[in-house]
């Protein structure tokens, strides 16, 4: 067998790459990772579903999260609320359809993938952080990557034996091997900051994210993501240009789009922001394949759908799990078809949450969100998906996703839901 640096490279220390590695050093394979930040950095993505925790406890890493959750601010969270111009709703991810935890956190995710990051290197990982992967090639069943250190500007070079893509939006290997198609979603622009929240509402739930819809304009929405420490992220998302203010600063846009809504403008009346107002557009992604010669794309390196139902983190956790049970085989000798059996299922899961994030957008599924309490079958149903279990064929709403729901959208049109709200 050809000589390597080692068993497998991993592009990128976020939640896929450490996790990854983790799982992969179970085998007793080595692992390098590259990151080009130093770390704790900043990153979006902060309220986990309850599925991820299923991921992080295979890879040995949940009982960090859980030890270090108070010290670093993560809040406790069991499901998620929903408001829309007076109207509130709750779903509790304990009453789901499927098996699982029920329960996760909201993390600041600069602690929490700096958590990772470090349990992983306590695992036996290498991680080269300001490093910048320039180049990637295979030859002679060996991979090498091109990377600069950005510190001393110094070039080398890593070889393995496989390599794996969890640069996030970085999206290295995509455009260094032009993987990269327009996403089918259609384009949206996010503002959001942290504030000190100073909230004293007893009706405020902190171990739920609240989703609220714009009063007027119901394809535009916001996340108020609580944490421990009584701060709490927020954000607006809509298409870019129902977003962009050319006359106005992000904090003022952020700002007038809260005091917009009655129930979040009451919240946050007395909030102060405490961080930076910052902005990211266009992040919605595909790729043409999520593999090719020893390689694979992890989580958002491969496709990134839209942060209404926080599926980022769980997708990429789930492709990690995926990805890596393929590598030990391949690289114990099985021979392994990666579209069948990597590719085909991962999307199956994504497809599900594709279909939930559109019927968002259409507002379709907004109808179903606030007038299905009166049917608690089908609200576990749908509360399985919220909660990350978008691989679980046992529930009809995945098995069948969009039939489910357009039986759903049927019921809960507005002008039928007297009996159901």
């Amino acid at each position: 067998m050809t000589s390597t640096d080692f068993d497998v490279s991993i592009i990128g220390a976020g939640p896929s790459g450490t996790v990854a590695a983790c799982l992969l050093m179970q085998h007793g394979l080595s692992v390098c990772i590259i990151e080009r930040d130093e770390f704790p950095r900043f990153s979006i993505g902060e309220s986990l579903l309850p599925q991820s925790m299923d991921y992080l406890k295979q890879a040995n890493m949940l009982e960090a999260l859980i030890d270090n959750a108070n010290e670093l601010g993560f809040q406790f969270k069991n499901g998620a609320a929903f408001y829309r111009s007076g109207h509130h709703t709750y779903f509790n991810f304990e009453e789901k359809f499927s098996e699982g935890p029920g329960t996760t956190y909201q993390v600041k995710r600069a602690e929490f993938d700096n958590l990772l990051a470090e349990e992983a290197q306590k695992q036996g990982a290498t991680i080269c952080f300001s490093h910048q992967v320039t180049g990637f090639s295979t030859e002679h069943n060996i991979t090498s990557l091109d990377v600069i250190d950005l510190k001393t500007q110094q070039e080398k070079t890593i070889t393995a034996r496989f390599t794996l893509d969890g640069s996030g939006f970085g999206r290295v290997l995509p455009r260094l091997l032009d993987l990269e198609e327009p996403s089918e979603l259609t384009p949206r622009k996010a503002v959001f900051t942290h504030f000190k929240d100073n909230i004293d509402n007893s009706q405020f739930d902190r171990n739920k994210i609240l989703i609220t819809v714009h009063p007027t304009i119901p394809d535009i929405w916001y996340w108020a993501i609580p944490f421990s420490d009584s701060t709490i992220s927020v954000g607006v998302v809509g298409e870019t240009a129902q977003i962009e203010r050319a006359d106005q600063t992000l904090e003022q846009t952020l700002l007038d789009f809260i005091h917009a809504d009655d129930n979040l403008s009451t919240l946050l009346a007395d909030a102060q922001i405490i961080a930076p107002v910052r902005t990211i557009g266009g992040y919605s992604a595909n790729v043409k394949a999520l593999h090719g010669d020893k390689f694979a794309l992890l989580g958002n390196a491969g496709e990134f759908l839209d942060p209404v139902f926080s599926s980022g983190v769980t997708i990429a956790l789930k492709s990690a799990v995926q990805a890596t049970e393929l590598v030990v085989k391949q690289l114990a000798g099985e021979n392994i078809d990666w579209q069948s059996q990597y590719e085909v299922p991962l999307r199956e899961g994504i497809d599900v949450f594709k279909y939930f994030v559109n019927s968002w957008y259409d507002t379709s599924l907004q109808s179903v969100i606030f007038f299905a309490d009166g049917q608690p079958d089908v609200k576990a149903m749908v509360c399985s998906i919220l909660a990350g279990y978008a691989w679980d064929k046992s529930n009809p709403f995945v098995k069948n996703t969009k039939r489910g729901l357009k039986i759903l959208e049927q019921i809960c049109e507005p002008d039928n839901n007297d009996s159901v709200a």
